[in-house]
């Protein structure tokens, strides 16, 4: 599979090819300077695992970018990485198809966390769920900071402040945890760990 990177600037498309290989060193990664040479290379090259597109293209006004993607690759994740704000711009990207809004100012970390996210297949969810046992004393520490926090009463931009990850990457902990615990919601999940006596651990 392939992470096709878009971007017009050299220097960025490099930087996020060097985070790329360190969420997954075996990817194979194009770069495209353009929307317009997105199908023609996607053709030539194979089918995408992760598009990465940058919000201002010459070709793309506004949310075009993510709206020609999201239509013409519908099941392909898609990071859109940007220098706008997320208060200006984050809601209406998740809108208009987008699985993530990465902000290019973040710090490497939080940008390698959100990748990683978006690039974990089925399969890899299988293998991490069945290489660790259930039970009080088998949740990871991210997983045991969580529960704490819910019992604290934290929303996910709380939880992503204190943890200094991204709300998305906060998301992603929660659906690991709940596919762990067997349950469907925050309120499950924090019954579920005083009834166990797990707040405790």
């Amino acid at each position: 599979m392939t992470v096709y990177v878009i971007d017009d600037h050299p220097l960025m498309r490099d930087a996020l090819t060097m985070l790329i290989h360190r969420v997954k060193p075996g990817l194979k990664i194009i770069p495209i300077r353009t929307l317009s040479l997105v199908e023609s290379t996607v053709e030539k090259n194979g089918p995408a695992e992760l598009f990465s597109l940058d919000l201002q293209l010459p070709d793309t006004t506004g949310m075009s970018g993510v709206q020609t993607l999201n239509e013409k690759f519908p099941d392909v994740p898609l990071a859109v990485f940007t220098s706008s704000s997320a208060t200006e711009f984050e809601r209406r990207c998740l809108d208009a198809g987008a699985d993530a809004f990465i902000e290019k100012s973040n710090s490497p970390a939080q940008i390698i966390a959100a990748l990683r996210s978006l690039l974990l297949t089925k399969e890899d969810a299988a293998a991490e769920d069945a290489a660790a046992p259930t039970g009080p004393t088998k949740l990871s520490k991210r997983q045991k900071q969580l529960l704490l926090m819910l019992d604290q009463g934290l929303s996910n931009r709380d939880i992503a402040e204190k943890l200094d990850i991204s709300e998305h990457t906060v998301k992603v902990h929660f659906w690991r945890l709940f596919r762990r615990l067997g349950v469907n919601s925050r309120t499950q999940a924090l019954h579920f760990a005083r009834t166990n006596g797990w707040l405790g651990i």
